[in-house]
């Protein structure tokens, strides 16, 4: 059986196992898709980095990514990951839904487990390589493959100790060592003088006694630490290099070290130990290099930065950080470090790195640079706190945490302030000034080094944000629909800037905020989401552009959250409120970009306003340009279908009406206004309104038509030709009709008898708006029971396919095949035949008028 196989494979790679007592466990769980591997390597990193694990998670998330990659790449399944912390180490699960993949078990003369040049079984190759113990345990629906880590053993020995070097590479000193002694009282004045200090200075004992130490120091010492003299001398141990003006008026370089002491009254007094500068050594807290073997080798210049960060250094910002705090922290035997980095105005620090403390909740968090009155609440100084307890807040980020002692030095380039490094302890009193003073000098060696990936860093986030940004403008001006604009806006924002968005919108001034959009990484918790924020008050319109926080969401949904205000055309119109989950914070690069982004989606949210504004105002008036509704007129149909060229037009240049003129008779029209569009829609109103009232003034169809063409001539430069057919229409007794028609340069129209001969109904005459004087005519005929009259503009009879059209004979041809169909029918199928007649959409205007007089056995 496999668990059987199993089991002695398990027992072939470690035959003892030791109980694990676990003190602390995490879990998560992946779904089986390709980035899930970059996610399960960064929950692995950050859980072990938490727990202070940092000497084994390079190897764990190795481990941990191949298994993963088996689960979800290979095997296609869910893939869930357990650490499980123990004193001495840390064990790792990952299981599979899919149990009956076999081990593939090693047999004699058989190839091992994996080899690097096959796919499968590497993951297990791997465990065997570097796991302490590991093994494979089946269940009914699971495959759970386990490697367990132990943490090495670290060296105990005297933590200053400098390794052992022959003689000749000791470091130089003058035959007689001098080394000047020096004691400051508490004015800073100099009370003690011995003859070293004579020798190398120049100054006589009555000569130097009495004058303060900022009289002959040449400040500042060691750049970078930002510490003056007289800081310095409050130190309870200081330690550097800096210049002593001789008495011949030369500076003269000196190493020293500073101890304050007291005398057995309490009165304090600072000790100062000086030597020449290249001969440092003699004062200098060795660094602590380690040794691969033991034995010397030939020398080679060290480099201070690689002697703490170690080389090669990482070559990305987040790496770095993360090997800073966690040398610093092995430094200095601490439980915890941290490092932060500055903002462009010196005012917030950020968390960037941390080891032994939950790095995932406080990353990005921000703390003042200033959090109080004395030089221990400034980042811009080193500090040594001794117990927390005793001074609650005085390190906001290690609040709730269980660190009472600290140690925080500034990380400084050329004077200004670019972050910070501490480290912790559980117990209280851990530090002394001495500490503090080796940590300063690691933040002196690495704080270019930083400085210098932060600013790479910072450029490829401008990069990246100027494409996001060009991206972001380029989807916004595609569109002018309000909802597609708010959903466009979320979707920017989720998940590449925040975890869940929001939007409100203003109608305006008077109006309250609206919750018009929400949207959250987890589609199953959008709806959730939106109910929580329905009964939270909306934020408070703000003018002031940037993200400022909403605490009132704290309660209801959690996490942080910020306001950005949809400004444009100097008015707010809404906000875009971004959310992440509590153990997440904003990055202030995050924060800009969003800033941007509100901006260029607040205009395009206005566009998307004043395009529905104003399409809803055309709209509106282009629907009081067409007629209200055709009249029942008795015995006859009537069936009207009008399309207008262009998107968003309802009323073109065609036009058509259908109107009573007086008991018995009515009027009919339809016409083409030369071109399309408003221009072309106002002619159209104009002749449509002049023909009903000429009309019903009783004038006959030449009169009405002359008229006409009067009016549309006194329009002047905003006049346009037309084309016109309008008639009068007289129902007769017997089921006929009596039609009286002028053709007025349009389209003539054409009757269908029932026997299917098709013949025009008019004769051509001149169109309106070209000349002042017309001589007109009327033609009247009649239409028996079962005629049809069909009436359309030229953008049927002109309907194009490449060379081809449509024409009057291609009409007329279309209507031969209408005989016994109703006027909706015929008009139906002249509209379906034009439509089919090209593929390519309409570009000119079209109206169909259908009469027809039903035959008797129809009307009965």
């Amino acid at each position: 059986m496999a668990t059987a196989k199993v089991s002695n494979l398990a027992s072939d790679v470690q035959p003892r196992r030791r109980r694990l007592v676990i003190t602390a466990r995490a879990a998560a769980s992946f779904d089986p898709q390709g980035r899930s591997v970059a996610a399960a390597r960064a929950f692995v990193r950050d859980t072990l980095q938490g727990w202070g694990f940092a000497d084994i998670v390079d190897d764990a998330v190795v481990l941990t990514s191949e298994l993963v990659t088996n689960a979800v790449v290979h095997a296609g399944t869910r893939a869930e990951v357990l650490c499980l912390r123990a004193e001495d180490g840390v064990r790792v699960e990952v299981a599979d839904r899919y149990p009956e993949r076999e081990l593939p078990l090693r047999h004699p003369g058989e190839r091992p487990y994996a080899d690097p040049d096959r796919e499968s079984g590497r993951g297990l190759m791997l465990c065997a390589a570097l796991a302490t113990r590991w093994g494979v345990e089946y269940t009914a629906t699971h495959k759970h493959v386990w490697f367990r880590l132990d943490l090495p053993d670290r060296p105990v020995g005297t933590r200053s100790a400098g390794p052992v070097v022959p003689d000749q590479f000791l470091p130089l000193a003058e035959s007689r060592v001098r080394v000047a002694v020096l004691q400051i009282d508490a004015t800073d004045a100099i009370s003690a003088w011995n003859d070293d200090a004579e020798h190398i200075f120049g100054y006589p004992a009555e000569k130097a006694v009495g004058r303060p130490l900022a009289e002959i120091a040449a400040w500042p010492q060691t750049p970078g630490t930002g510490t003056g003299v007289a800081e310095a001398l409050r130190l309870s141990r200081w330690e550097g290099s800096y210049g002593v003006r001789g008495a011949d008026g030369r500076v003269i370089p000196v190493y020293a070290s500073h101890l304050r002491v007291r005398d057995a009254h309490g009165e304090p007094s600072i000790v100062c130990l000086l030597v020449h500068d290249d001969e440092r050594a003699l004062l200098q807290t060795p660094v602590r290099v380690p040794s691969s073997d033991g034995q010397h080798s030939e020398p080679r210049p060290t480099d201070p930065f690689e002697v703490f960060i170690g080389s090669p250094a990482p070559d990305d910002l987040d790496g770095l950080l993360q090997r800073t705090v966690e040398r610093a922290r092995d430094m200095l035997d601490a439980d915890a470090a941290f490092l932060l980095l500055a903002t462009d105005d010196e005012t917030e620090l950020e968390v960037r790195a941390t080891t032994g403390l939950p790095s995932t909740r406080q990353r990005f968090a921000r703390v003042p640079v200033e959090a109080g009155t004395s030089r221990y609440g400034s980042a811009r100084l080193p500090a040594v706190h001794d117990d927390l307890s005793v001074v609650p807040g005085a390190v906001p980020l290690l609040e709730s945490t269980g660190m009472r002692s600290v140690i925080t030095v500034p990380l400084k380039v050329e004077g200004r302030l670019t972050g910070s490094l501490g480290v912790a302890a559980e117990g209280p009193g851990r530090y002394t000034n001495e500490e503090a003073l080796r940590l300063q000098f690691a933040a002196d060696r690495i704080a270019l080094a930083v400085e210098s990936a932060r600013l790479g860093e910072l450029e490829r986030l401008r990069r990246g944000s100027l494409s996001f940004l060009v991206e972001a403008s380029d989807l916004l001006a595609g569109t002018l629909d309000r909802d597609q604009t708010l959903a466009l806006m979320a979707q920017m924002t989720v998940p590449t800037l925040a975890t869940w968005c929001a939007v409100y919108t203003i109608a305006d001034q008077a109006s309250d905020p609206y919750l018009a959009y929400v949207l959250h990484e987890d589609e199953e918790r959008i709806d959730g989401l939106k109910a929580l924020l329905s009964r939270v008050d909306p934020p408070e319109p703000v003018r002031e552009a940037g993200a400022r926080p909403w605490p009132a969401t704290a309660a209801a949904v959690g996490g942080e959250t910020v306001v950005l205000p949809l400004l444009a055309r100097n008015r707010v119109i809404g906000m875009l409120t971004l959310g992440k989950p509590s153990e997440e914070h904003f990055r202030q690069e995050i924060l800009e970009l969003a800033d941007d982004l509100s901006r260029r989606a607040a205009l395009a949210l206005d566009n998307a306003r004043l395009y529905s504004e104003r399409t809803a105002i055309s709209r509106s008036l282009q629907r009081s340009l067409l007629p209200p509704g055709s009249p029942a007129i008795p015995g006859m149909e009537v069936e009207v279908i009008y399309r207008a060229a262009g998107e968003g037009n309802e009323v073109g240049g065609d036009f058509y009406d259908v109107f009573p003129i007086r008991d018995g008779a009515y009027g009919f029209a339809i016409g083409d206004v030369c071109g399309t569009g408003p221009e072309a829609a106002a002619v159209t109103g104009l002749a449509r309104h002049a023909l009903r009232l000429l009309a019903r003034e009783g004038l006959g169809g030449p009169a009405v038509l002359e008229r006409l063409n009067a009016a549309i001539l006194d329009e002047g430069a905003r006049s346009r030709f037309l084309t016109l057919l309008y008639g009068e229409l007289h129902p007769q007794p017997d089921g006929g009709a009596l039609m009286k028609v002028v053709c007025a340069g349009h389209p003539l129209p054409l009757r269908l008898r029932p026997d299917g001969e098709v013949t025009p109904a008019a004769e051509p005459q001149p169109l309106l708006g070209v000349i002042d004087d017309l001589d007109l005519y009327e033609q009247t005929m009649t239409l028996d029971p079962g005629d049809v009259l069909l009436c359309v503009t030229d953008g049927v009879t002109e309907r194009r396919e490449g060379t081809r059209m449509l024409g009057d004979d291609g009409l007329a041809e279309v209507l031969t095949t209408c005989t016994g169909l109703t006027a909706g029918a015929v008009a139906s199928r002249v509209l379906r035949a034009v439509e089919r007649f090209a593929a390519e959409p309409a570009s000119d205007d079209m109206a169909i008028l259908a009469f027809r007089v039903p035959q008797q056995r129809e009307a009965s």
